[in-house]
């Protein structure tokens, strides 16, 4: 493939980059790269859970089940060999990046802890409600005293009777600020300095009941730069590329820190196109050498089909679902228009990075609710009835977060089924008329 004439000097590299031209970046490519960087394509078949967490990125976890099919998805591990990486600490549950909770591998366990420290504001929030750090720093005492007591893991409720008078109630005032306690602060930050770790309350992890145990993990030897510096390389080979404001969504970093962790990790912009009828788009930021991997990386010519969460790490990370969209998708109906919504209202079919459908899983009827935008081929019936044979086998249901039920989507499930029927009702007209 040809390459745009202009260089660009990355402050880290020795040789200058070879740009792709522009206009060969259209949304098609884009969306086969991304695909690949995700490892969607299949690339990480027989790959352990950390591997592929290193390769796709943390699995967003919010009590859904998410990482278990992030993890089936690319690598078909199924539940109970993830399980047993939890119960192992191969792979856990942590707030890391803007303090949201993730599921990572060990080796990222450390540095990625400090991405994840808000103490700061939490312990700014009690000190307007009257509690002293000093009260806290005592409090954080007293339960790693408890817990290295107790038999086995504690919950909040239990953690609360046995520690008495230590955790003050905060009252109603607190209740407005979202600290009814001064519990919760104190297990963050323990949980932030690997001094105590969340143990899924039944072993798994979509749910969000958890119990708490002593854990001790080392420090990191980074310091905040260097932490910053090191998501921003992880997110970039993660996603293949990002937008300046893509990569601050998800590292919740400030202009400056932006800035200088992209640079430090050797970054280069690397400017694409839309469609040829669209403008040009913001530049993606890239590592060095994936954009000679861009440069040469061929679209796959067959379907390569999966379903996936619609917090899966394709879309949460540059939070783009529209731009995964072809464009004579951009505004099917689905309760409002896809083209529009940062997140989809229901887990995305996909061929190649392109979602060509929407689906929801009915437990009372152990089925897969699917629609289609263009109608089934062979391939993708076969991938939904082996996702929807794997739900059931493994998961009993597929919940996008902890206080999703069968009760709150049916309305979902509902437009789905109708949206199929009417779409396979137009084709069965179009095809009389033909």
């Amino acid at each position: 493939m040809s390459t745009h004439p202009v260089a660009t000097q990355s402050p880290s590299v020795e040789e200058p980059v070879n740009l792709p031209e522009p206009q060969s970046l259209t949304s098609e490519r884009l969306r086969a790269w991304a695909w690949h960087r995700q490892g969607l394509d299949g690339s990480l078949a027989g790959c352990t859970a950390e591997q592929v967490l290193a390769r796709a990125g943390w699995a967003r976890s919010v009590g859904g089940a998410n990482p278990y099919l992030t993890l089936f998805a690319r690598a078909g591990i199924r539940r109970e060999q993830v399980d047993t990486d939890v119960l192992a600490h191969r792979i856990l549950e942590l707030p890391v990046a803007r303090g949201c909770t993730y599921v990572l591998g060990r080796e990222d366990f450390a540095w990625a802890l400090k991405l994840g420290k808000d103490a700061a504001e939490a312990i700014r929030v009690l000190g307007r409600l009257g509690v002293e750090r000093g009260e806290i720093t005592l409090l954080e005492e007293q339960v790693l005293h408890v817990l290295a007591e107790a038999e086995g893991p504690m919950d909040p409720r239990q953690l609360k009777e046995e520690l008495g008078d230590s955790v003050r109630n905060l009252g109603e005032e607190g209740k407005k600020k979202g600290a009814t306690t001064t519990l919760p602060t104190a297990l963050g930050i323990l949980q932030s300095q690997g001094k105590i770790r969340r143990v899924p309350a039944n072993g798994r992890l979509d749910q969000q009941r958890y119990a708490y145990e002593p854990w001790g993990l080392a420090p990191s030897g980074l310091d905040d730069d260097a932490a910053r510096t090191e998501l921003i390389r992880r997110y970039l080979g993660w996603t293949g590329g990002a937008t300046f404001k893509q990569s601050q969504w998800f590292t919740g970093f400030t202009v400056a820190q932006s800035k200088a962790a992209l640079a430090a990790a050797g970054a280069v912009e690397v400017p694409t196109a839309l469609a040829p009828s669209q403008a040009e788009t913001d530049p993606l930021w890239m590592l060095p050498p994936d954009v000679g991997r861009l440069a040469a990386f061929e679209e796959p010519a067959g379907e390569q089909i999966q379903l996936l969460a619609g917090t899966d790490s394709l879309f949460l990370l540059r939070r783009n679902a529209a731009d995964l969209l072809a464009e004579e998708d951009q505004h099917k109906q689905a309760l409002g228009s896809l083209a529009l919504q940062a997140d989809l209202p229901d887990h995305p079919i996909l061929d190649r990075g392109r979602i060509i459908g929407l689906w929801q899983y009915e437990p009372a009827q152990e089925r897969i609710v699917p629609w289609l935008f263009h109608g089934p081929t062979p391939a993708v019936t076969q991938r939904i009835a082996e996702v929807e044979a794997w739900i059931r086998e493994d998961l009993g249901d597929f919940r996008a977060f902890s206080l999703d039920s069968p009760a709150s989507r049916q309305k979902r499930i509902d437009a789905l089924a109708a949206s199929a029927a009417a779409s396979a009702a137009g084709s069965s007209a179009a095809g009389t008329a033909g």
